[in-house]
């Protein structure tokens, strides 16, 4: 009985679906029949129409390839393009850094000079700080730039204008342990400097925060024309 009644299904299927084959067909030739451009053709120009309509298809999806692939360039061009802005962003930041156009703030060291010292002596701190690595250094808030030095005599120090007097300090941004290591290592300066200046007293100080002011310094150039 299985057997039989799998067959009887099975032929029940194949009526279900000539009948369903035969609905479409009427439908579609019912529909052909209300196109009147498409009824009066014959059997070879449908196959040109198709073949035409096959064409103009594919030519549709090459151009469509060809604006995905367009756009895609110009997404990439445009991100390549904003990087290269922030990259050049962040390169003119480092620039005005580096000269003293903007003020910093980072760790470093905190130096504290008191009692008599030439501006020699100052000077010489101020190379080893440089030498060590020190991004920016101000000296009695007064930033250091090309041309500013430390000047006068013992007693009578000046820079830029601002008097240093027996007590001030310098504040240099950079790593702590590298400025602190090389300025108070022994034979480094400040013990050469104790022995030159015996009654200064130069203590280094690691500072998580240092802030080092913008030079107050005119920089434009006064005779030359910057030019690219």
């Amino acid at each position: 009985m299985s057997g039989l009644a799998r067959l009887v299904r099975s032929h029940f299927a194949v009526v279900i679906a000539a009948i369903l084959l035969g609905v479409l067909t009427v439908g579609q030739l019912r529909g052909q029949a209300g196109v009147p451009g498409l009824a009066g053709l014959s059997a070879q120009e449908l196959g040109i129409l198709v073949a035409n309509l096959n064409a103009h298809n594919e030519q549709l999806r090459t151009e469509i390839s060809t604006l995905e692939r367009q756009q895609a360039d110009l997404a990439s061009a445009k991100n390549r393009g904003e990087s290269a802005v922030v990259q050049l962003q962040a390169d003119l930041a480092k620039i005005r850094a580096w000269a003293g156009l903007t003020g910093l703030t980072g760790p470093g060291v905190t130096i504290s000079v008191r009692g008599p010292i030439g501006a020699a002596g100052v000077e010489d701190l101020i190379d080893e700080l440089r030498n060590a690595g020190a991004e920016a250094i101000d000296v009695a808030g007064v930033r250091l730039v090309p041309g500013v030095v430390v000047a006068g005599l013992i007693g009578d120090l000046s820079l830029e204008g601002t008097a240093l007097g027996d007590a001030f300090e310098i504040h240099a941004i950079g790593s702590p342990q590298i400025l602190t290591g090389t300025l108070t290592r022994a034979g480094g300066v400040i013990a050469q400097l104790a022995t030159s200046y015996p009654q200064a007293q130069i203590t280094v100080t690691p500072t998580e925060t240092v802030v080092v002011p913008a030079t107050t310094r005119d920089l434009q150039p006064a005779d030359a024309q910057p030019h690219l």
